[in-house]
């Protein structure tokens, strides 16, 4: 029945940004409608949790750099995409995490949807985003980059 309602929980993403400028995506495959896309770590926020220690959690299970490096400097942005025939549609906050040169990323403990649906990670130039084979997620990555990394 709440099919036809989007799905508006709560979540995170971390905009991980290299010495350089690069910043780390994470690619998936959507099972269900086969598209790929590629967008920042992050997910849902734990009840009790709140939004900067979910991004610090989220970080180091999809990736297994540390935590402790997302900053508490974040950027509301409004989402509207389709995974796993669901219609999510909500803000969420993404927050900033700096690093010297783009450490190497390695899925620490996904879910099993996850586990499915994870093809990899790698750092992208904003530039190198337009070319990204599949989707990027939001459209507007390279802008919410910007805003976050000119804050500071």
């Amino acid at each position: 029945m709440g099919d036809s309602q989007p799905n508006d929980r709560p979540a995170a993403r971390v905009i991980c940004v290299d010495a350089s400028g690069r910043v780390l995506l994470m690619h998936w495959r959507d099972a269900t409608s086969g598209h790929t896309l590629w967008e920042p770590p992050g997910g849902g926020i734990d009840p009790g949790e709140t939004p900067l220690q979910a991004a610090r959690r989220e970080l180091t299970e999809e990736t297994g750099l540390p935590g402790e490096a997302v900053l508490d400097r974040w950027v509301p942005v409004r989402r509207e995409f389709d995974w796993l025939g669901v219609h999510y549609a909500k803000t969420e906050r993404f927050y900033l995490a700096r690093f010297e040169d783009g450490p190497e990323a390695g899925a620490v403990s996904l879910t099993a949807e996850e586990d499915v649906t994870f093809l990899g990670s790698g750092w992208f130039s904003v530039a190198e985003m337009a070319d990204l084979p599949g989707f990027l997620e939001p459209p507007g990555l390279p802008e919410v980059v910007r805003r976050l990394t000119l804050l500071g």
